[in-house]
């Protein structure tokens, strides 16, 4: 549910008022996405200092072969100031945050960040989402674990931590990008294939 609150001097929280009509009629696209079967959604607590409006997803992706593991996560947020925000030059910033283990020799490929930043961004022009003032980051960690840790000995993980300000009220657009984001984090194979066999080659549809 979308956060209603603001902010006055000594931090108390007050309601700002009626949810604005631009603002429901963002959250109401948002509600027409319907994210492919291996992407659990689920809304969360928003952050509620950064905007008079705000509303958050919690997105995982799980393994199709056990569905105990988790591949990615991420979380997409919604900020909303309907009198504009100069830092945005705008009314309405997405904030998206997608954490995902990667192969190991991606951390050694020094394109890769290029290449896992590129996912948004195609991704935000392939799905018609209009949108200005995009950054982030995207970082690349190793780890050895030692010891009784109940974890694999060696991991990797990518981080892409990314905001962009929204042009209009179509956030079902700019979602169905970062989901597109979170899927290539996870290496899920293009919607509608499955992989098959040990190759792990994409052989066949689920149609």
């Amino acid at each position: 549910m979308a956060q209603q609150r603001t902010r006055l001097d000594g931090g108390t929280a007050v309601p700002p008022g009626p949810q604005p009509a631009v603002f429901q009629a963002a959250l109401e696209a948002l509600a027409t996405v319907h994210p492919r079967p291996e992407i659990a959604v689920e809304h969360i607590p928003a952050p509620q200092r950064l905007a008079p409006w705000s509303h958050a997803i919690g997105l995982e992706v799980g393994s199709p072969d056990d569905e105990d593991e988790e591949l990615a996560s991420g979380r997409f947020i919604v900020l909303f100031d309907p009198d504009g925000h100069e830092a945005w030059q705008g009314t309405t910033r997405c904030v998206g945050f997608v954490s995902a283990s990667t192969d190991s020799d991606m951390v050694d490929d020094s394109m890769f960040s290029e290449v896992a930043w590129s996912w948004l961004t195609d991704a935000l022009t392939d799905s018609g989402a209009q949108h200005h003032s995009v950054g982030g980051t995207v970082t690349r960690t190793a780890s050895t674990r030692f010891g009784s840790i109940a974890a694999p000995e060696h991991s990797v993980d990518v981080e892409i931590r990314a905001s962009w300000t929204a042009e209009g009220t179509d956030l079902d657009r700019h979602l169905n990008a970062f989901l597109e984001v979170l899927s290539n984090a996870a290496g899920l194979p293009p919607a509608g294939f499955r992989l098959l066999g040990s190759d792990g080659q994409t052989v066949g549809t689920d149609a």
